[in-house]
């Protein structure tokens, strides 16, 4: 079954091209069953770019998806253009009244400040509360999971002395989980942070860590109590993400002088001009299609249900 988008947001049009299946609002509205209600809080600033990085991951399976785009109610992004989150996006303040099958939080490129330094961290605390009461699972990415371990669980975030960037292979610590069913016992995944959660906090917080490195610690984390999981780092990211970033941050560095890194095992032979590979694509569609399998599955078929 198909992804249902807005026929003239730009996702539509990218995913159409590369086969994903996707339905517009007119044609779902004439099939007889429920989709699921997956919410993206979208806080990265390339907005355009992450809705069609996670519309892709969660519109490739068998179930009817309905995709709701949402934003912070007062921080206005400089990033994306102001009639595209007027038109797509509604603001948190709007949608709190209404459930939803899962909610993504997204990363934001804000490591450096303490959390509650954040201009919208007390709205993001509402956010997280309520999907404790109106949402049946939640999927934290990046600094997004990082905000709910510190939420829920009181587990810190620790400033790196250098930037975790490029593609690291992570070992499948829990094999049986329904997470990652279909999983190899090793596989890459791309990192880019300044920051890291430690495995014995993790755990000291009663917290099962299912993929992790010993370079770039934990990675997968599940949080059954608060019916959530939290991916530190980037399945979702394109083939050219990484480029792009080591790109800016090199014309950034003809600025400020800060030395920079190349991503790690990331470009052939290491040279820059040659093209990646997408070693991890499959691995985050299993993730996705695995986390929308468990929300299916026990999921109130009453949307006003979820969260009693």
């Amino acid at each position: 079954m198909p992804i249902k988008l807005p026929s003239d947001l730009p996702a539509f049009d990218v995913l159409t091209r590369e086969g994903v299946q996707v339905m517009s609002e007119d044609l779902a509205a004439h099939q007889d069953i429920r989709p699921l209600r997956i919410g993206l809080l979208n806080l990265m600033p390339k907005k355009i770019q992450t809705e069609n990085q996670f519309a892709r991951l969660i519109g490739a399976g068998p179930l009817q998806i309905e995709f709701s785009l949402i934003r912070m109610s007062e921080h206005q992004t400089k990033n994306t253009a102001a009639e595209h989150m007027a038109e797509f996006y509604r603001p948190f303040q709007e949608v709190r009244s209404e459930k939803f099958d899962g909610l993504i939080i997204t990363g934001a490129p804000i490591e450096h400040l303490d959390f509650e330094d954040v201009t919208y961290w007390d709205e993001l605390t509402q956010v997280m509360d309520w999907t404790q009461t109106n949402v049946h699972s939640t999927f934290g990415v990046c600094w997004g999971g990082m905000a709910m371990l510190h939420y829920f669980h009181g587990v810190p975030k620790h400033l790196l002395d250098h930037k975790l960037f490029g593609c690291y292979r992570h070992t499948n610590l829990a094999p049986a989980s329904p997470y990652l069913r279909g999983f190899s016992d090793d596989c890459v995944v791309p990192v880019s942070r300044w920051t890291e959660v430690r495995e014995d906090e993790v755990k000291a917080a009663g917290l099962p860590i299912l993929l992790g490195s010993d370079v770039t610690g934990p990675c997968l984390i599940q949080d059954p109590d608060h019916r959530a999981i939290y991916i530190l780092n980037h399945f979702e990211y394109d083939s050219g993400t990484l480029r792009e970033e080591y790109e800016r941050d090199r014309a950034q560095n003809q600025i400020d002088g800060a030395e920079i890194q190349m991503p790690v095992n990331y470009f052939p032979d290491d040279d820059p001009a040659k093209t990646p590979l997408n070693r991890w694509r499959s691995h985050a569609h299993l993730l996705y299609g695995n986390w929308l399998n468990e929300v299916y599955q026990s999921t109130p078929y009453d949307l006003s249900k979820i969260g009693t």
